[in-house]
Parts: C-alpha cells; sequence; structure tokens
C-alpha cells in the first residue's frame, strides 16, 4: 500500500491535502482531535469538515490523535510503517494572541508535536516524504523594520527595494527580532524540520505560508483573516481592525495552490529545503482592500470598527516572493486569484452560516 498521513485533517490545509491526495493514495490517514474547538471555541470546531471527508472519500480513515501525545503517534507509524509514503504536517496552534494564554500549551503543539512527527517518520518510514507547514512569522517583526510607505489604503515597501518587484525572499533573518510566543513555537518546529533534513538526510520541505485561506476554512477572531472576515460580512457581526490605519498587507494563498505545491515537491523532494508560500505579488491585499471586496461581494456595508493598538508582532507589509520554488518546481503556477478565492469563501460561507 501507499499511504498518506495528513495532521490537522479537519482544518483547512488537512481537509485540503486529503481531498486532493485521495485519488493518489491507497490510503489518508487524517489525524485531528479538533483542538480548534479548545483554542477558539464552538464556531471554529473543525468536526464539520471531518465529517466531509468522511463522507466524500472512502479510502479516508481518521483518528482522533493528540500528536503531543508520542506513544499515540508511534502506534500509528508501526501500524503503518514503510507503506507511509508521505506525511503533510499541518496541525498547529495558529494564532499569536492565543499563545500568550497558555504558552506551554502552544510550544507542546507546535513544537514538540512536530518533534513527535519527525522522530517517528525517522524511526519507522525514513524514506518517507515529511512536508512541514510553518509560517512567515518565523521571520518575527523584522518586515516591520523594511522602508514602508503609507498609501491611501495600504502600506507598501519603497519602490527602491529589492523586495518590491517579488517581495520578502527566504534569506530574511529570522534572528534578533520579536516573534511572538507562537511565532518562536513555530521557529522552533521549522529549525528542527529542517534538521531532520539536513542532519539525517531526510526528505522533509519546509513551507512558511503567507495567509492561508479557502472556502473549508473554520475562520475565527484570533485566526483566518479573510474567512473570518467575510463570515462578519455575512452575518453583520462586529469587526475589530487592530492598528496601523487598517492598511497592513497579507498575501493570501488559496489552500489548493499550497497543496498543490506540496504534490510538486513530493514528487521531487529535497532535503531540508525552505520555502515561502504565499499569494505573492499575484494576490494580496490591505485590511481595508478586502473589507471593500466582502462588502462587495456581500452586497452590504459591513460593520467594523478601529482600534489603534495593533496586535504584538503582526506585521504591516508582508508579501512573500515565491520565486524559489517556482525555479525549483517551475511547472507549479497559481489558479486561484483573490477576487475567485472570496467569492468561494462567500457561497461556502453563506451555506454554514
Amino acid at each position: 500500500m501507499k499511504i498518506a498521513i495528513i495532521t490537522g485533517a479537519g482544518g483547512l490545509i488537512g481537509s485540503e491535502a486529503a481531498t486532493f491526495f485521495s485519488d493518489k493514495f491507497d490510503l489518508i490517514i487524517g489525524i485531528d482531535n479538533n483542538m480548534r474547538q479548545y483554542f477558539f471555541g464552538e464556531d471554529a470546531a473543525t468536526s464539520w469538515n471531518t465529517l466531509r471527508l468522511e463522507k466524500n472519500l472512502p479510502n479516508y480513515k481518521h483518528l482522533s490523535v493528540d500528536i503531543r501525545d508520542y506513544n499515540e503517534v508511534e502506534k500509528v507509524f508501526k501500524e503503518y510503517n514503510q507503506d507511509i509514503a508521505l506525511i503533510i504536517h499541518a496541525a498547529a496552534q495558529p494564532s499569536h494572541d492565543w499563545a500568550a494564554r497558555e504558552p506551554f500549551t502552544d510550544f507542546s503543539v507546535n513544537a514538540n508535536g512536530t518533534l513527535n512527527l519527525l522522530e517517528c517518520t525517522r524511526q519507522h518510514c525514513p524514506k518517507a516524504v515529511f512536508i512541514f507547514t510553518s509560517t512567515n512569522k518565523v521571520y518575527g517583526d523584522n518586515p516591520n523594520y523594511l522602508p514602508l510607505v503609507e498609501l491611501e489604503t495600504r502600506w507598501e515597501i519603497d519602490a527602491s527595494h529589492p523586495y518590491h518587484a517579488k517581495g520578502i525572499d527566504e534569506k530574511m533573518s529570522i534572528d534578533h527580532t520579536k516573534h511572538s510566543l507562537f511565532g518562536a513555537s513555530k521557529t522552533a518546529a521549522d529549525i528542527m524540520a529542517q534538521e531532520y533534513g539536513n542532519y539525517f538526510g531526510m526528505n522533509v520541505g519546509v513551507f512558511r505560508g503567507g495567509c492561508l485561506t479557502g472556502p473549508n476554512h473554520s475562520g475565527t477572531q484570533l485566526h483566518g483573516f479573510l474567512s473570518y472576515l467575510m463570515k462578519c460580512a455575512i452575518t453583520g457581526n462586529a469587526y475589530t481592525i487592530y492598528g496601523y490605519n487598517g492598511k497592513q498587507v497579507r498575501d493570501n494563498i488559496h489552500s489548493y495552490d499550497l497543496v498543490n505545491m506540496f504534490w510538486h515537491y513530493y514528487q521531487q523532494p529535497k532535503q531540508g529545503a525552505c520555502y515561502n508560500a504565499g499569494g505573492s505579488r499575484f494576490s494580496n491585499c490591505s485590511m481595508l482592500e478586502a473589507i471593500q471586496m466582502c462588502e462587495t461581494i456581500a452586497g452590504k456595508k459591513m460593520n467594523y470598527s478601529y482600534s489603534p493598538t495593533n496586535r504584538i508582532g503582526d506585521h504591516i507589509w508582508y508579501i512573500s516572493d515565491v520565486s524559489k520554488f517556482q525555479t525549483d518546481y517551475p511547472e507549479w503556477s497559481y489558479k486561484y486569484d483573490l477576487e475567485s478565492t472570496l467569492h468561494q469563501i462567500f457561497t461556502e460561507m453563506t451555506k454554514r452560516v
């Protein structure tokens, strides 16, 4: 058999990966214990998405395993052993603000959980491809010290800077910066994943995501920018913009496009490779621009307010340079731009809320 293990299978990237790879593997094993509900409340639960996978994918098997429990994780790897060809690790505690509430929980999920999966891979299926979903927050707030210019609806980097054309590349330092505790725990996992690739010669790839988005996101106030924004546009619930005059810029990559990057990497893995993975100059927006787009699609004004206090460690301007990945895997390209993504989110969110 050829088996893929996907952690965080009920989440945005995990569920997209399960669907994408279901016709490429004999068995998809999804690992998810719905901790997103514990993190963010009932509205953020992923159980609906797990049920959708079980209903629609005949070769999908779901396991409610906590990745912090090494013994339970190892049972899965012992059972399937060398048949495991791919591990996509998309489970995480994903919020800046939440991490500060429970630092031990955040670190044990993001860092220790990743180490558990890497070590189980090394012990039981060392030739498998291991893909780690990291984050641009490993760069901390270093992007905020770039020469930024305030425009009418967004912050932008000065046109003379090398990052202006394509965005921030993988050479930006991840040191001497404020990360937030979430950023620190993900940086620990990011470095450990690279090390298993470089030190042990394993097929480990690290993908530092921008804003990951798509129609199957359980968006909430503390995580899931576009999904939660559209939910507020539909329901009329209040939305708060935090700091930077609402002009902070994010690049947004559709979950399909990210998982398609995983597919190209899986076919020709590079050991210990690290890639920025976001919407790049192809798909990005400021908060104000996103609100305007959501209002247009939803057909009504949003109920939003502004707080001048920004979130700690938040980026003022971040656009991913994906040219390193495009050079290594030239057949990959984007499928969904920002507008089509938002229309998808609106359609699916309307069904759910």
